[in-house]
């Protein structure tokens, strides 16, 4: 299916955004000769201002794609001889480009490998499977980095579902060959998501670190957090208690409320995986940041009571989970919190005699090592729970 003009190449790779009222775009420095890969490479430096969190190069940047376009259409036929101008044409179109300029130059003339030229027009024009199968064997290191790193990323767009290892790879090039520009950018927001995915946490801490220390200020940087909320959430990466710190590190760098919800669907998915360390780590850690009487605060109270209860803290957490404000609760969590109340009274069980009209003084510390039946059934209780809400996770 063909995609609208304003979502090829990059565009596709980045999250749209209504740009501005569309002033005339900054012209084109005097100082270049008019060739065309001297004016895309303008361009560029527009686009690498977006990077750099530039609202103006983000407001004017399409209505320079279309100048940059006209000037291709006027130029003379012999500049299409020159490889850099070539190149320039499959950069244009990974750029931005409009595949319907491109169309109307004279690619008789153009000195520029096939494969490159026509995989860049089956990619913007929507022909992913025809583009898959004529970009995935180009070495991005093999050619010229300026074109090479924009290979790359598309590459890593292209085969991220089918080839998540090469996609990675092809990013990982895209980073290398175009280092502080709008393509590393894009990689580094594209590929964080990845190695989420992978498992990869060095990678993904690195990848974070990395995005925070050149691209905070990014036009784009929202969309780098939501895809490493995903990529942290959806799959193990934080429910390994022995990292929890680092994890809590890099939420530092995220706005307040963004750090207490992804607390809080650490803390559910945590229990759900039956992982009460990290439940309670990070439920804790969502109560100092939560308003008092708030909903927000009622859960991270059922995350915490629940862990309490089904550890060490068996009174302190059961009465947690008793003080609890079920209208607070959101809907889905309100199952979670019946089957932790059961659990935690499935736990005192064991300990319980004599008469049935007394109850038995509760253990100072419970030993659930020993109860295996009792943890088999609250894993079991748990799992089942998590296939009943997983279409219904935050």
């Amino acid at each position: 299916m063909t995609r609208p003009l304003l979502c090829v190449a990059l565009l596709m790779l980045l999250p749209f955004t209504a740009p501005a009222a569309l002033a005339e775009p900054a012209p084109i420095p005097a100082s270049t000769s008019g060739e065309p890969y001297e004016l895309v490479r303008a361009l560029q430096a527009v686009q690498d201002g977006i990077a750099n969190g530039d609202t103006a190069a983000h407001g004017n940047h399409l209505a320079l794609i279309r100048q940059v376009g006209e000037k291709f259409l006027a130029a003379d036929a012999g500049v299409w001889s020159n490889p850099q101008n070539g190149q320039a044409v499959v950069i244009y179109l990974l750029s931005g480009g409009a595949p319907q300029i491109v169309r109307k130059l004279p690619r008789d003339k153009m000195n520029i490998d096939e494969r490159l030229f026509n995989g860049a027009l089956a990619y913007v024009e929507g022909r992913q499977d025809e583009a898959r199968e004529l970009l995935k064997d180009v070495k991005p290191r093999a050619i010229p980095s300026g074109l090479g790193g924009q290979v790359a990323l598309v590459q890593g767009a292209l085969f991220a579902r089918s080839e998540a290892s090469f996609a990675i790879e092809r990013l990982d090039d895209a980073r290398l060959l175009l280092p502080g520009t709008l393509v590393e950018e894009a990689a580094l927001r594209r590929e964080i998501l990845l190695v989420g995915q992978a498992e990869d946490f060095d990678k993904f801490e690195f990848l974070t670190l990395a995005y925070i220390r050149h691209y905070r200020n990014s036009i784009y940087a929202g969309d780098f957090w939501q895809r490493f909320s995903t990529g942290l959430t959806q799959s193990s990466l934080a429910l390994d208690e022995s990292r929890f710190a680092r994890i809590t590190a890099l939420l530092e760098q995220i706005d307040r409320a963004s750090r207490l919800k992804l607390h809080l669907v650490i803390a559910r998915a945590a229990m759900l995986r039956g992982r009460l360390t990290v439940t309670r780590l990070a439920s804790e850690r969502a109560l100092t940041l939560s308003a008092d009487a708030s909903a927000d605060r009622e859960r991270a109270h059922l995350f915490r009571g629940a862990s309490r209860a089904l550890t060490d803290e068996y009174d302190g957490g059961l009465a947690e989970l008793k003080a609890l404000d079920r209208s607070k609760l959101p809907e889905r969590d309100v199952p979670l919190l019946n089957v932790a109340m059961q659990l935690a009274l499935d736990i005192r069980k064991p300990f319980m005699g004599g008469s049935a009209d007394k109850s038995p003084a509760t253990p100072a510390r419970l030993d659930l090592a020993s109860s295996t039946a009792t943890i088999a059934r609250a894993q079991k209780q748990l799992g089942e729970l998590e296939l009943l809400t997983r279409d219904r996770r935050p």
